[in-house]
């Protein structure tokens, strides 16, 4: 069967283990469905995830001039701390701003690789942990807004990463850590504002468990634009890649805005 679309990051269910899916216009393929058989990617072209222009993509499945006036993809998302919206002032589109910056957000400790310190939206747990690739998370502290959120990040980054080293996230080369006793350790590197928002006895951990038959011992990243048409049997899904048995992995997330034709 042939499916067509512009490509957006696959969209997950918690399940054990998580189903993956990737949604287009007209259609949707569950993934899960496609372990142990061939598919094949052609790129057709691109398509703007905010205007809709067929203009090549800059970054995020937006082209450039989208990238650098759109709202969703300002300063302040990959840099949480540098959020005004609560001091009523604007990066690009206040209105915008306020509807995602003052809601509450969720400083956790992650093992994807090894332990890393991130930020959420409350709505976007798992989600968020799941788009990592993280085997388990636990909360730190959950604040009503995404400044407070950054500024928590930044006093922990010097703690602990705030990037998945994907090639071992996809290896599977991962730390066995207890992630209670990490929280426990950070009360103290807390800003002020945040240490209020400190639940101590909250020892929930959230494991994760992804379909993937067999973990690659070497990777090679696929990139569209330099290999347009690619074929290979799917052996497992994780974060947002796929990952076939030669050991190629494609990061679909990366490449959102993408225009492909998949044939399975």
């Amino acid at each position: 069967m042939t499916y067509e679309g512009v490509l957006k990051k696959m969209q997950t269910e918690i399940g054990d283990p998580i189903q993956y899916y990737l949604v287009f216009e007209s259609s949707f393929l569950s993934l899960n469905q496609l372990l142990d058989k061939k598919i094949e990617i052609n790129f057709v072209g691109y398509e703007c995830l905010n205007c809709g222009k067929k203009k090549k993509i800059f970054r995020q499945g937006f082209c450039y001039d989208c990238f650098y006036a759109s709202p969703a993809v300002g300063d302040w998302i990959m840099k949480p701390e540098l959020s005004t919206a609560h001091l009523g002032i604007a990066d690009r589109d206040l209105v915008y701003e306020e509807k995602v910056q003052l809601q509450p957000h969720v400083v956790y400790l992650a093992i994807s690789s090894e332990v890393k310190v991130g930020v959420t939206r409350k709505t976007q747990v798992p989600y968020r942990w799941i788009d990592q690739g993280a085997e388990a998370a636990i909360p730190i502290v959950e604040v009503p807004n995404r400044y407070l959120a950054g500024i928590t990040e930044v006093a922990l980054k010097s703690h602990f990463s705030d990037k998945t080293n994907w090639r071992k996230m996809l290896t599977n080369e991962i730390i066995n850590v207890d992630l209670f006793e990490e929280k426990i350790k950070v009360e103290n590197l807390l800003p002020t504002e945040a240490k209020p928002f400190f639940a101590i006895n909250d020892s929930t951990i959230v494991q994760l468990n992804y379909p993937v038959l067999t973990y690659p011992k070497k990777i090679n990243s696929l990139s569209l634009e330099k290999t347009p048409n690619f074929e290979g049997r799917l052996i497992g899904i994780k974060g947002q890649y796929l990952i076939f048995e030669d050991g190629t992995v494609f990061n679909v997330r990366n490449s959102e805005g993408f225009v492909v034709r998949i044939e399975v």
